[in-house]
């Protein structure tokens, strides 16, 4: 229900309710009001109400925001600025890990500065469109976020709940800044709005958003949307696309599907013109 709506009509709302609950004095668990009792809502036989309730709250906020589309920067969270010493470095690490952990850290500027460029197309779009959307974390995440931020614009970040702690950074947007549960409901938000995807270098995480991605364009799934890899040597390194071809894993226009660069201006001409195409 609409704000404007709810004067008209004849029931009380669930936050009057809520709150009229609250002034009784029976201390009882059974006594108390379903949808604000965590210890119900929490129960295993609950799990399907709680996977309705993770989708519907950021799709709901997000289109009181009139947020239309949506860019996904994935990338690495323990690639931090260039400046700082990455936070979890071990001492047990050898020397060519620390190295390479400091050498990818370049790739924070590369998103930020992408970021930047992206906002400033969403914000000649009143906000509405193009909006930079992450994982909410450090590293590359924090870079995205902080692009949007510099120019003024929104940004998403979509976290989640994991054994390790997990903050938001603190360029997200905060009435945009959203937590999960269930990784399968936070890929669905990721891809829901989405006009295009773009992957810096990064481990496990940012492989299953990546291959999630793909197949459900493989698989018409989802419509089509740009896929863009930032840091060749990186992706061809890790990713063998021709040698999935040539066992015939996966077809020639499959490898397609993919479209590697090197930095944020090749990136962002990139998906300037997919969008271009379907104007």
């Amino acid at each position: 229900m609409k704000d404007s709506d709810k004067s008209l009509s004849i029931f009380p709302t669930a936050a009057e309710d809520l709150e009229r609950a609250r002034q009784n004095r029976v201390d009882n668990a059974a006594y108390r009001l379903a949808y604000a009792d965590d210890d119900f809502l929490s129960r295993d036989e609950m799990r399907a109400v709680r996977l309705q309730l993770e989708w519907l709250k950021p799709d709901i906020i997000q289109e009181e925001q009139s947020i239309n589309s949506t860019v996904v920067i994935f990338g690495g969270a323990r690639f931090p600025e260039p400046e700082s010493e990455p936070s979890d470095i071990k001492t047990d690490q050898n020397n060519d890990i620390i190295r390479n952990i400091r050498n990818n850290s370049r790739y924070y500027q590369i998103a930020r500065s992408l970021a930047q460029k992206i906002t400033k197309l969403s914000i000649e779009h009143n906000g509405q469109e193009y909006v930079v959307v992450t994982g909410g974390g450090p590293g590359i995440m924090e870079a995205a976020n902080r692009g949007a931020c510099d120019v003024g614009g929104k940004s998403i970040g979509l976290n989640i709940v994991l054994p390790f702690e997990q903050t938001p950074n603190p360029y997200i947007t905060p009435d945009l800044c959203f937590q999960f549960h269930y990784f399968a409901v936070r890929k669905m938000h990721f891809l829901k709005r989405a006009k295009g995807l773009v992957a810096f270098p990064g481990g496990f995480g940012t492989l299953d958003e990546l291959f999630e991605t793909l197949t459900l364009i493989q698989t018409k799934k989802i419509k089509p949307v740009p896929v863009v890899l930032i840091g060749k040597d990186y992706w061809q390194h890790l990713i063998d696309f021709e040698f999935l071809v040539q066992q015939g894993a996966i077809s020639s226009e499959d490898a397609e599907l993919v479209h590697w660069v090197d930095s944020e201006i090749e990136a962002f001409d990139y998906l300037k013109s997919r969008w271009a195409m379907v104007v």
